[in-house]
């Protein structure tokens, strides 16, 4: 994972964002390529929005990519932030696409501050290690799922610890990567939480469209007609609503821009 040889604070931003709801094992390759091509925040805040969306292409959920974009905006209007990556929660979560959780691994990947944050991972420690007898009663109907409310005192109260205090981003990489051993080894310990969502299928889903249609007008503008006739090229069929309903979305979170009848990429 390139970005623990080298926390940037930029790398680990990028990273962080990329790894949201995308397997490590796709990121490391596409965050290798992005880094060559947009290296730091004023590059990136200078790039096209095209530019942006082809060098994400294949990880999903492009709106990541803008995120990213108006992250490096933000960040570059030296009145805004100063000009660097911001170091409380407040401030961070203030940016676009940033939570209480991302923000928590960011403070302590790109700075080695300790504050609490859970991820897929380390939620399945805690829940392995002490919510034994729920996850013993998995499948059964008084099965009660966890909540992250009750996993959060018992990261803070383990962060206490002076030895985690001094290197948090040490003891949070082991956290995960013990996570990830657990899930190969036993029955995902993140099933008994009450935020455990199985991702929906791609083909078909709405996802996939907006994909289909960035993926047509990065290659020349056109009007609402011709996208849904190159749409309806292929399976799956979609519907003119579905088509236009998905093109007025994309426009109004900034991906696309209409100039007269036609619809292009924004800039």
């Amino acid at each position: 994972m390139p970005w623990r040889t080298d926390t940037n604070p930029y790398y680990i931003v990028v990273s962080e964002i990329m790894l949201q709801q995308t397997q490590v094992h796709r990121v490391t390759g596409k965050f290798d390529s992005w880094i060559k091509r947009f290296p730091d925040w004023q590059t990136l805040a200078k790039a096209s929005t095209k530019d942006v969306l082809q060098e994400w292409s294949g990880l999903g959920y492009n709106r990541r990519a803008l995120f990213l974009k108006r992250i490096a905006e933000t960040i570059t209007d030296n009145g805004r932030t100063g000009g660097v990556l911001p170091k409380t929660v407040d401030e961070l979560t203030q940016l676009p696409g940033i939570g209480p959780n991302t923000a928590g691994s960011i403070l302590a990947f790109a700075f080695n501050i300790p504050h609490p944050f859970i991820e897929t991972n380390i939620r399945s420690v805690y829940i392995h290690h002490f919510f034994a007898e729920i996850e013993k009663a998995e499948g059964k109907k008084a099965c009660k799922k966890i909540s992250d409310t009750q996993i959060m005192p018992l990261i803070e109260k383990t962060l206490k610890n002076k030895n985690i205090t001094r290197n948090p981003r040490e003891w949070y990489w082991a956290l995960m990567d013990y996570g990830s051993y657990l899930k190969k080894n036993i029955p995902n310990p993140s099933r008994n939480s009450v935020h455990h969502v199985k991702q929906k299928a791609f083909k078909g889903s709405n996802r996939e469209l907006r994909s289909k249609i960035l993926k047509i007008i990065m290659k020349q503008s056109l009007t609402s007609e011709m996208i849904e006739k190159q749409l309806k090229k292929g399976a799956p069929a979609y519907t003119g609503e579905q088509i236009k309903k998905n093109v007025e979305g994309l426009m109004k979170e900034g991906f696309i821009a209409q100039t007269g009848k036609k619809y292009k990429i924004s800039l």
